[in-house]
């Protein structure tokens, strides 16, 4: 059986003048594929209008809450003990946000609540992702 959560995220977009913009955002996880967390955005927030969702490793999303973590298109870090930092990299530009670690942190052991970490049956994932890999040969 999947078991999927949300949570809200209240984000703050950090603009390059320094300001803060609220941008409101949804954590999602689901049992399916234990291994990710994804990040969606509603389409009023987005530059074409249409919902975003950037998805990226569980183990990412930890290691972002105690130090910087992350390379390629997202990267975490703590901002003091109450702020956690993501950053958004895509072929339109960057995107640099701030959220509540407690949140962050929340969400994280919620998900570990689903699935254990270490608990993962990556074989199910293996072969869905085969199936749709090989889906037209």
């Amino acid at each position: 059986m999947d078991i999927a959560l949300e949570q809200p995220a209240r984000g703050r977009l950090i603009t390059a003048d320094e300001q803060e913009l609220p941008v409101p955002a949804t954590l999602r996880y689901t049992s399916e594929d234990p291994l990710a967390v994804h990040l969606d955005f509603p389409p009023d927030v987005s530059l074409d209008g249409t919902e975003v969702s950037w998805t990226f490793a569980r183990s990412l999303l930890e290691e972002g809450l105690r130090g910087p973590a992350g390379d390629g298109d997202v990267h975490l870090w703590p901002c003091g003990r109450a702020r956690t930092v993501v950053e958004l990299h895509s072929p339109y530009g960057m995107a640099l946000l701030q959220f509540d670690t407690s949140a962050l942190r929340r969400f994280l052991l919620r998900t570990y609540a689903v699935v254990a970490a270490g608990q993962e049956d990556l074989g199910e994932a293996v072969d869905r992702g085969l199936s749709a890999l090989f889906r037209n040969v």
